[in-house]
């Protein structure tokens, strides 16, 4: 038998994102309560967060938000991790309120986005483990918020993957627009 890896790559980098996202999965948490949602989107959805990152950037005048949203058409997949909003009662104040019960509905719980950093954190070393290329963009985050890919978060990452000769998702040129 021949395998030939470019033939290869498309179900080498789908058993590599199921992977990353066990990664994610088994990162510890706060207070052990489990409440990330994880998904890998291909093809036609990375188009569709593309898309939607060009639309947040027109919103915003983010530049960042363009660049990025060209550089994940790159992706072989895009990993998105998010965290459902629970309040862990544990009056850290690391929210900046005093108590759990002051903190406002809109604030994020402190444990939440630890949680989401935790399992970015994991998935990350996963794909290096697995010599897949990666980047962690908030932006491919903020952008499948808006489009309510994870039912129910609020913070969400994307992690775009490739396996390629060369990081597409490094030594990225800062996307300029055109005046005339």
């Amino acid at each position: 038998m021949i395998i030939d890896e470019r033939e290869s790559r498309q179900s080498y980098i789908l058993a590599a994102a199921r992977q990353i996202m066990a990664a994610a999965r088994t990162a510890p948490k706060g207070k052990g309560v489990d409440i990330l949602e994880i998904i890998t989107i291909t093809d036609e959805e990375i188009k569709k967060l593309s898309q939607e990152m060009k639309i947040l950037s027109e919103k915003t005048n983010l530049k960042f938000l363009l660049r990025d949203s060209e550089n994940i058409l790159s992706a072989d997949a895009l990993i998105l991790i998010g965290t459902k909003e629970l309040k862990q009662s544990l009056n850290c104040k690391y929210c900046g309120f005093s108590t759990c019960a002051e903190k406002p509905q809109d604030t994020p719980c402190a444990i939440n986005s630890i949680d989401v950093g935790i399992a970015v954190g994991s998935a990350c070393a996963k794909a290096a483990d697995l010599r897949v290329d990666s980047r962690v963009m908030f932006s491919a985050g903020w952008a499948a918020q808006n489009l309510g890919w994870l039912k129910e978060c609020r913070q969400i990452i994307g992690i775009p993957i490739s396996v390629s000769s060369k990081n597409p998702f490094f030594d990225r040129k800062p996307k300029e627009t055109e005046t005339k």
